[in-house]
């Protein structure tokens, strides 16, 4: 998922009073040390991203896990899933128990010995690692980027470039790591590459703990600790929490052993994670709708947001697929021939932050000069459109291809109109979750957000399974076109969305909410 959500999230976030610091080009030396510490932290991640497909289904011979090819892509999206569920329960953690910068440091621990556990050639230790660095980065996601938030005033005209020169080294470092942990690969293998970006994360923890006095406190607050009246409450969410996760595996374990006796723990994990994906949503969603502190007009704007949801959701579904089928198409599918020069199916997962940060600021020019225009609704539905149409694109050029190969630059054109698309729907999405979530709400307005990633992913889990042997022209090509469906039912809904949002902003406990 594209970090423009978070970069939102954080500039939505109370600001604490402004601290006496020095500072750094016009910023508090607390930027650059969080700065320092996502760039390095994003390389770690997208590194680890960038080869993870590739080492899960090859063989064993080149240190792999020997997976087939749906299993590993299944298994990535579910990992995918995985990590903006648990940043619920990361937000959770810091709003109530530890404070964003423990959580912070706590997460980026749990993430490097997660790198350091797929760097050790062992088949149980890839799969610890694979969970431990979805475990840290759920931590840590939705914390590191509000803490910029606090070194801020809320009307502190610097808040707005503070955020791009953090987001500007989030691109730097998911450009960087593919090619830095494919050399690593080609000299040492997969586990090469995964100590590479271990040494990222190290480097993203020394950052964090060197820079600790620059933040001068941001994030050592528990903003609403728990008390004791707070414990009863908080052990049965534990109990539903783990009656859920109980639930989902012996509905996933009744579902593979019905579907195939083959079936193994791996397919369990895998449904019984994407039906928490799909469960999570909609229990939210009917908490807001039942609860009696949510009024009539706030229920009619909270129906308004399921259609942004559901974009949302899908236009996810579309673009994580970066990391599992497309990367199965470079490498099995796509000349890979530029110019004279072999490159590497791995490098193909630059090219979204590379256009992102030559096309950031033109996105942000444009919207400046349009002003309202095009409204919010409308925004989603063409960052869902690009999408599809990246997939009907791509379904095209498969089946112009037949049995040979794809020119190499028709995945650089798939991931430039992608990211095309994110640029009209990320960085405006939470903006919508927070004016049009019930005020009692609001607070957990981000972990609503990050469902929708969740559970895009955890539907491109159960497409490729469901699918597996279907043409992949039939497979880009019916997603691209269901999509493209939902995107013209998202242009006509539109106007009526956009009413809401209006209404939403105009009330007074909005408008108090914001300022």
């Amino acid at each position: 998922m594209s970090e423009a959500a978070d970069i939102q999230a954080s500039d939505d976030a109370p600001g604490l009073a402004a601290r006496p610091a020095r500072e750094f080009f016009g910023h508090p030396v607390g930027l650059f040390t969080l700065s320092t510490t996502e760039l390095w932290e994003r390389f770690s991640y997208y590194g680890m991203r960038a080869i993870l497909f590739y080492f899960l289904t090859d063989t064993l011979a080149n240190d792999g896990l020997a997976l087939d090819d749906a299993t590993g892509a299944a298994l990535v999206a579910v990992y995918g899933s995985a990590v903006y569920l648990v940043t619920v329960v990361g937000g959770w953690m810091a709003d109530r128990v530890m404070g964003a910068r423990r959580a912070v440091l706590a997460g980026g621990v749990v993430i490097a010995a997660g790198h350091v556990s797929l760097a050790v050639p062992a088949h149980w230790t890839a799969y610890l690692g694979i969970v431990l660095v979805a475990l840290g980065t759920g931590l840590l996601k939705p914390n590191v980027s509000s803490m910029v938030g606090e070194l801020y005033r809320r009307d502190d005209p610097r808040r707005d470039s503070a955020f791009s020169i953090f987001y500007m080294g989030i691109n730097i470092g998911s450009f960087s790591a593919p090619f830095v942990v494919q050399i690593a690969r080609e000299i040492g293998g997969y586990h090469a590459g995964f100590a590479v970006a271990a040494v990222g994360m190290g480097l993203a923890l020394v950052a964090f703990v060197l820079g600790r006095g620059a933040l001068h406190g941001a994030g050592d607050t528990v903003p609403n600790p728990l008390t004791p009246a707070d414990r009863p409450r908080v052990v049965r969410m534990a109990l539903l929490i783990a009656l859920a996760l109980a639930a989902a595996t012996g509905l996933a374990w009744v579902v593979a052993r019905a579907g195939s006796q083959d079936a193994g723990v791996l397919d369990v994990v895998i449904d019984a994670l994407s039906y928490l994906a799909f469960a999570a949503p909609v229990v939210m969603f009917l908490v807001m709708f039942r609860s009696p502190r949510v009024n009539a007009a706030e229920r009619s704007r909270l129906t308004a947001y399921i259609p942004l949801f559901v974009a949302a959701m899908l236009f996810w579904m579309i673009f994580e697929q970066a990391s599992n089928t497309l990367s199965q198409y470079a490498r099995d599918h796509t000349d890979t021939n530029v110019l004279g020069f072999t490159i590497s199916p791995v490098l193909y997962q630059s090219v979204n932050p590379a256009s992102i940060i030559v096309l950031a600021p033109v996105f942000a020019w444009l919207w400046v000069r349009l002003g309202d225009r095009p409204s919010t609704a409308v925004k989603f539905a063409i960052g869902l459109t690009l999408a599809a149409l990246s997939f009907v694109f791509l379904a095209v050029a498969s089946a112009v291809a037949g049995d040979g190969r794809s020119p190499w630059w028709v995945l650089v054109v798939v991931y430039v109109v992608q990211t095309l698309g994110e640029l009209c729907l990320s960085p405006v999405g939470l903006a919508a979750t927070t004016l049009l979530a019930p005020l009692a709400f609001r607070g957990q307005a981000m972990a609503l957000w990050f469902l929708a990633p969740a559970a895009g992913q955890a539907i491109t889990a159960q497409l490729i399974t469901a699918t597996d042997g279907m043409s992949r022209t039939s497979f880009f090509g019916g997603i691209g076109l269901v999509t493209l469906v939902v995107a013209g039912v998202m242009f006509a809904l539109a106007p009526w969305v956009t009413r809401r949002i209006r209404e939403g902003a105009e009330t007074d406990e909005e408008i108090a909410a914001r300022h």
